[in-house]
């Protein structure tokens, strides 16, 4: 009987041992689960669809068939070989993975646009580097058969002007099935993508061909709008396209001298914000937006490459919209854009990610908290109410 109770009293130091090392298993693993899984459904499920101009007043029914859910991002800039740190990698890839998965599941879209710049280091990877690049991109943005992915070019898939070949310019469009001046229409709007890379009016084959397609994608556009220049000349034999304003996609933001006009949370930083714009590097040249401005005369331009937002207005009338980075290496607020579109209107709402640096402070609360926990279980940190009694039965002794 006595050695059935000392054994009994031995097992309790043991048994509060493995308590409380499964209550700190469960609070990590809770932590875990919350920033890794968790943050990005709460995030994101308070984004909500915009409406546009008598979708108030439809059904349900009614505004599925007519308007298009779109969702636009920009620059994922998916780490390659070179210049990429696995850590570095598995950080960035999971954040998007999981953003993207997570807006594909509470929003479901007809449709996404990614503006170029999937990858960092397209520019310069070797067959076998771009082969598993575009393994892990399938592997992150992998979305279901009622959802239609759009991928356009960018400079860091296929190089600046004077790095870009056709060779990397039929390998990105092999996988994206992305051809400059390719038209898409759904549900009566019509895309037009433009491989804004290309447009550097110096006469480079890969320049011709894209500009070529341009202006006989242009002539129909407009023959099917009925221009009055177009209407009796030139488009009896044109097939006819949705009457619609074209939208225009592309990775380049039309000319603008800066970015000092931009403004909201996810804008360029004040230091950065007055620094000339370089053309045909950080924008396209006057002379390439005038034409696309003139071929087209979209109702929209969304663009992506400076990874900050911004909103202009060119020739009064032509808003574009830069959409910020989706990836949090460049930016701490990533962000992505949905937008309700039909053939005559469209709303845009903007959707934050989590911020890196709110999920940062959760892990950095949760460390402590942990410390302190753990200092006070071996009784190297003494609780306050612990330290209070003690000091109220000196009291008492003296």
């Amino acid at each position: 009987m006595l050695s059935s109770s000392s054994t009994t009293v031995k097992n309790l130091p043991l048994k509060r041992r493995l308590y409380f090392l499964l209550k700190l298993v469960c609070f990590v693993s809770s932590v875990l689960i919350f920033c890794e899984f968790l943050i990005y459904y709460v995030v994101i499920f308070q984004c909500r669809w915009p409406d546009v101009k008598g979708g108030a007043h439809m059904s349900e029914k009614e505004t599925s068939a007519s308007v298009l859910k779109a969702i636009i991002l920009a620059d994922t800039h998916l780490l390659g070989e070179i210049k990429g740190h696995w850590l570095d990698k598995l950080r960035r890839e999971w954040q998007m993975e999981r953003s993207f998965q997570t807006a594909l599941w509470l929003l479901q879209p007809d449709i996404v646009f990614i503006l170029g710049d999937v990858f960092d280091e397209g520019k310069w990877s070797s067959p076998q580097a771009w082969a598993d690049d575009v393994r892990r991109f399938r592997k992150m943005f992998k979305h279901p058969v009622s959802t239609e992915l759009v991928v356009i070019v960018g400079n860091h898939d296929i190089g600046f002007h004077y790095e870009m070949t056709t060779y990397k310019v039929n390998r990105f469009e092999k996988v994206f099935n992305f051809t400059s001046g390719k038209l898409i229409t759904r549900k009566g709007i019509n895309f037009v993508l433009v491989n804004s890379v290309a447009m550097e009016g110096d006469g480079c084959a890969v320049c011709s061909t894209s500009e070529a397609k341009l202006v006989a994608l242009s002539h129909k556009l407009n023959c099917s709008q009925q221009k009055r220049n177009h209407s009796n000349k030139g488009c009896s034999h044109v097939e006819k396209l949705p009457a619609s304003e074209p939208i225009l996609l592309q990775h380049y933001p039309l000319y603008r001298k800066s970015d000092a006009e931009c403004t909201g949370e996810d804008s360029a930083p004040p230091e950065e914000k007055n620094i000339p714009f370089k053309q045909k590097y950080d924008v396209l040249s006057q002379e390439a937006s005038q034409k696309l401005l003139w071929w087209f005369q979209p109702r929209l331009i969304l663009s992506g490459h400076t990874h900050s937002a911004c909103e202009v207005l060119h020739a009064g009338k032509v808003p574009e919209i830069s959409v910020p980075s989706f990836s949090w290496r460049n930016r701490n607020n990533p962000s992505f854009i949905m937008g309700s579109i039909t053939p005559t209107d469209f709303s845009l709402q903007k959707c934050f990610l989590p911020f890196e640096s709110r999920v940062f402070t959760i892990y950095c609360a949760a460390g402590a908290l942990l410390v302190i926990l753990v200092l006070a279980h071996v009784q190297l940190l003494t609780p306050p109410f612990y330290f209070a009694q003690r000091l109220i039965s000196k009291h008492k002794a003296v």
